[in-house]
């Protein structure tokens, strides 16, 4: 894990576009400035007091030096040496954001063997990385373990690769994520077969959100084969075609997804046998004789 010196922190400030460093503080701006032309001020002072130039001659020649050192010499050389200082209250807010806790969610196929699982959680646990939350599928080459970490903030995704490629081990991907990936994959099943319940022509957006990934379209042509591509089958739509690129589906989310179908034609179905019919018109009542 690289840290960076407080010289090079500062020096990160500079804007992607411009290049210029952020507007410091007026206060402290104000004093940098007083402490350059101070001296500045007082040795031109001296030189040109003591001439016998008219008053007024020797008052440009003394604001025409003296600023033309401070913006040329003084000012830009301060602003140099001085901007860690110049620059603290921005810098300390950085740091703030940068030491917060990030929040990771990776995937990784472990060996078929015991303590496999442990090795990575100690050489997470080296690194300073929490485990939220763990979620095991199996697979044809042994178990795929999907991690939600918290990790500190200035930990790079290349250092939480090299904690979990233990020897056999084989890492699918690590992506930075949000708090709603610690929801479990059957909570959040069950709350979209809920909205399947209600309108089951949300099923293909119900589909991508579960799964994280893309619906292809029919109109596409060839559509795409692999690991990462699900087709779910659907008797009224056709086959429903996922993409997730670089991101296999476990047995369990194929499950999940041909059970999601499953409700959204049922739902489907009793929904056009059980349409309401038109009322007849009520009899009108017969009055007494």
């Amino acid at each position: 894990m690289r840290r960076r010196t407080h010289n090079s922190a500062a020096a990160d400030l500079r804007c992607d576009s411009c290049g210029a460093f952020p507007h410091p503080g007026r206060g402290r701006l104000t004093l940098a400035n007083v402490a350059v032309m101070l001296p500045i001020e007082l040795v031109v002072h001296a030189l040109v007091i003591g001439t016998e130039l008219s008053y007024f001659l020797k008052v440009v020649v003394l604001a025409v030096t003296a600023t033309a050192l401070v913006i040329w010499v003084a000012e830009p050389s301060v602003m140099h040496l001085l901007r860690s200082w110049l620059h603290a209250s921005t810098l300390r807010h950085r740091n703030r954001l940068v030491e917060a806790p990030a929040l990771w969610r990776a995937r990784v196929i472990l060996a078929d063997r015991p303590g496999a699982l442990e090795k990575i959680t100690h050489r997470l646990a080296g690194l300073n990385v929490n485990i939220l939350a763990i979620h095991v599928h199996t697979v044809s080459t042994g178990s795929l373990d999907e991690l939600v970490l918290s990790a500190p903030g200035g930990l790079a995704e290349r250092d939480i690769v090299d904690a979990l490629s233990a020897p056999g081990n084989a890492v699918v991907g690590v992506w930075p994520t949000t708090p709603l990936a610690l929801v479990d994959g059957q909570t959040r099943a069950l709350s979209l077969a809920t909205c399947i319940a209600r309108d089951p022509d949300a099923l293909p957006e119900s589909l991508a959100e579960m799964l994280g990934g893309s619906i292809v379209p029919h109109q596409q042509g060839a559509l795409p084969s692999g690991p990462d591509v699900l087709k779910v089958p659907t008797a009224w739509t056709g086959p429903l075609v996922i993409h997730r690129e670089g991101n296999p589906f476990t047995p369990a989310e194929s499950a999940r997804a041909h059970r999601l179908a499953e409700l959204a034609e049922i739902v489907d179905r009793n929904r056009q046998v059980q349409a309401p019919k038109c009322p007849s018109p009520p009899r009108a009542a017969r009055l007494p004789r």
